[in-house]
This record gives C-alpha cells, sequence and structure tokens, in this order.
C-alpha cells in the first residue's frame, strides 16, 4: 500500500551543548512516524558512540566519494572534520511519510534551506555562552582545547538564529522538551490527533 502522506523534514542546529541530541532522542520517544537521519562524518568516533546510530564514521575519501558522486543532501566542515547527510535515505523516508530530523550545523542547515525551503527549521540555544561552556565542559567528551575550538565556533553560529523558523531556549530541559515536542507534533504534515 502507498502512503499518500509525505512526510517532512525538519532541521535542528545550535552550538555543541546546547542538548539538542538529548532534546530530540526524548521529544521522539512519544511521536510516531519520527526519525533522526544518521550522518556520516571523518571525524573519529567517541568512547560512547556507537557507529551508524547517529553516525557512520569514514574516512576523508569515502567522505569525497560521496561528494563527488552528488549522494550528500548537505556537507559542511566543522572544527576540522568533514560532515554530511546522506541524500537517500532522507528522500526515501520522506516519500514513505516518515518525517526526519536532521541534526546539522549551521552551515549545513543553509544548504538545506536553499534547495528544500519547505523544510522546518529549529535552533536551539542556551540561556549564555556560560552557560554552554560549563555544559561543555561537564560533559566531559573532548580535550580543552577542542572546548575552546567549539566555543569560538558557537559564537559565529548564533548570528544564524534569524534564518530559522523557530528558536528554543533549553534553560529548563522539561520546558524545552516540552515545546520541541510540540513545535515537531505541530508542523508535521502526516500526524493527525
Amino acid at each position: 500500500m502507498i502512503n499518500k502522506h509525505k512526510g517532512r523534514l525538519f532541521v535542528i542546529s545550535g552550538p555543541s551543548g546546547a542538548g539538542k541530541s538529548t532534546l530530540i532522542n526524548d521529544a521522539i520517544k512519544s511521536l510516531k512516524k519520527f526519525h533522526v537521519s544518521v550522518s556520516v562524518t571523518t571525524r573519529p568516533r567517541r568512547k560512547n558512540e556507537i557507529e551508524g546510530k547517529k553516525y557512520r564514521f569514514i574516512t576523508e575519501e569515502e567522505f569525497d566519494s560521496m561528494i563527488n558522486q552528488s549522494m550528500l543532501l548537505e556537507y559542511a566542515e566543522y572544527c576540522g572534520y568533514k560532515y554530511g547527510t546522506p541524500k537517500m535515505f532522507v528522500e526515501k523516508e520522506i516519500e514513505n511519510g516518515n518525517n526526519i530530523i536532521l541534526e546539522i550545523e549551521v552551515q549545513g542547515a543553509m544548504q538545506v534551506k536553499k534547495f528544500m525551503p519547505e523544510a522546518y527549521m529549529i535552533f536551539i540555544i542556551t540561556p549564555s555562552m556560560h552557560v554552554l561552556k560549563e555544559r561543555l565542559h561537564k560533559r566531559n567528551t573532548e580535550e580543552p582545547h577542542i572546548i575552546e575550538k567549539r566555543l569560538v565556533t558557537a559564537n559565529s553560529e548564533l548570528d544564524y538564529q534569524k534564518y530559522y523558523d523557530c528558536i528554543i531556549v533549553n534553560n529548563d530541559y522539561n520546558e524545552a522538551l516540552l515545546n520541541l515536542r510540540y513545535i515537531l507534533k505541530m508542523q508535521a504534515k502526516n500526524i493527525k490527533d
């Protein structure tokens, strides 16, 4: 049976440490027909990451080959590593009636906005750079020099908020979660109450 209701693409961005991944994972637990896209990256795998869950870890050569074959919906370099979204997965899932969430940085988000203007754009931030710095140190996943690099990048990312349809401030986690869940549900084209 062919699903006559297509899904919708959601793009979620924000500085590293803003809580995007946790919010997304908790928000979609209670929402049907939502999936998070698996990105490809040249970044080394962190100790707590599982291959193929959020990222596929590939070589520079494999990444460049995907670019040359137009296999990526978007791609960008972030803090010295390349990240991209495989196009075929996103198109297939939307066609099959699923809503797809891309958790990507602003460079990639602007590419998606240009080529898929119907995508709904959500930006997640912390209440201040001080809070962001504390969260990055607390999660203990990167060396201090990488954290500093991420903070510098975060400052420039904040300039892109104006291009997003919605901004969520992750000050109180439960409130941010309720807001994200509500927005996803209301903006999805294929969800009925």
